[in-house]
């Protein structure tokens, strides 16, 4: 099996064992070890290549351990932090590992939760573990160019001069998306001003600068829209020539046989319009699963606003507006409903729920 398919099955199995895994203990040996030896090819029995508890001297302080060590040429080069399932990386720091990072050998350090990988090494000094990661992969959500970025961590592939080589490059691109990512969903002054200045002779004063606001985020949102409909155009044209008509794509079913009915597509939508006076609608996704159709806020599994699941005769909508007594595990209250219509019905529920992540 390629890595490729190994990280797609990976991912998967994610949904399914999520809801049971409450601790960082029960992280690890559901998540990151498999990680460790499925993907990235690892014997984690083998204390020759995955070192438990590595002990990480610090100054004074002995006895200070990191997680997991992945050594390579009798070196611990690769060191692992890890923490709970349902921890936010955003807000958790590095501190812990940038510490294990400079008393060691290691050139890569890799801070996860089991589902979200940040991939750290020194870029900016020699021996100290940079405050940014240079990569970052979330497995439930996973692009191409991300594999072949993965592929250079796996033991048969792994060369350090190849991945410093990279790692720079894919550090500043990384965060330049981000940045840009940032902009488009809430321009600043200097960016406002940078295109107003392009098209406007006049005194761009604060009263101009909030009438080119919107304009301008219109206008990149349509440059978008319109670049995408080129690539479908040429796509088309592609299939035509292929002889394989566009009713045909839009019928056949992915790989994995999941597909969005309309009825999903129509719950979802409800969902969001019950929730666009409360947050920005943009920030509601759907995903779907082969057992259910789920609608996350950020796009995160991390963030279930429901579920639906309409593969029966009896359709249920999934809410987790209740959670149990460990932090962050929510628990799924399965409600019958007779349509989508219904959906309507929980509408407060469906907006608490949305006030457990704010």
């Amino acid at each position: 099996m390629g890595l490729e398919e190994e990280v797609n099955q990976f991912s998967k199995s994610i949904d399914e064992k999520i809801d049971k895994v409450k601790t960082e203990e029960a992280t690890k040996t559901a998540f990151i070890l498999p990680f460790i030896r499925l993907v990235l090819g690892y014997d984690h029995t083998d204390p020759g290549e995955v070192v438990p508890e590595f002990i990480a001297d610090v100054g004074k302080k002995k006895g200070e351990k990191v997680d997991y060590a992945i050594i390579i040429n009798n070196k611990p080069i690769i060191l692992m932090e890890c923490k709970p399932v349902y921890a936010d990386l955003d807000k958790e720091h590095a501190a812990q590992l940038r510490r294990y990072f400079t008393v060691t050998e290691a050139k890569f350090g890799i801070l996860t939760n089991g589902i979200v990988y940040k991939f750290y090494t020194d870029i900016e000094k020699p021996n100290i573990m940079d405050g940014k990661p240079f990569f970052e992969l979330d497995l439930r959500d996973v692009k191409d160019k991300q594999i072949e970025s993965l592929k250079q961590f796996t033991k048969s592939n792994f060369n350090m001069e190849n991945i410093l080589e990279s790692a720079s490059e894919l550090k500043y691109k990384g965060e330049i998306k981000k940045i840009m990512a940032e902009q488009l969903k809430d321009p600043s002054d200097d960016f406002i001003r940078f295109f107003a200045k392009q098209v406007y002779k006049g005194l761009l004063t604060k009263n101009a600068r909030e009438q080119f606001n919107p304009i301008i985020k219109a206008a990149i949102k349509e440059f978008i829209n319109e670049q995408v409909d080129k690539r479908l155009e040429i796509a088309r044209h592609s299939t035509e020539k292929s002889g394989e008509s566009e009713d045909e794509i839009k019928v056949k079913p992915p790989k994995d046989e999941i597909v969005t009915t309309e009825e999903e597509w129509e719950g979802y939508y409800i969902v969001k319009s019950i929730l666009c006076e409360t947050i920005d609608p943009e920030r509601v996704f759907i995903r779907d699963r082969k057992y259910y159709c789920g609608v996350l806020l950020d796009d995160t599994q991390l963030k279930v606003i429901c579920r639906m699941h309409f593969n029966g005769k009896q359709k249920y909508l999934g809410l987790f507006d209740k959670q149990d007594n460990i932090k962050g595990a929510k628990k799924e209250e399965r409600l019958p409903i007779e349509n989508v219509n219904d959906i309507y019905k929980h509408a407060n529920r469906i907006k608490d729920t949305i006030n457990l992540y704010e």
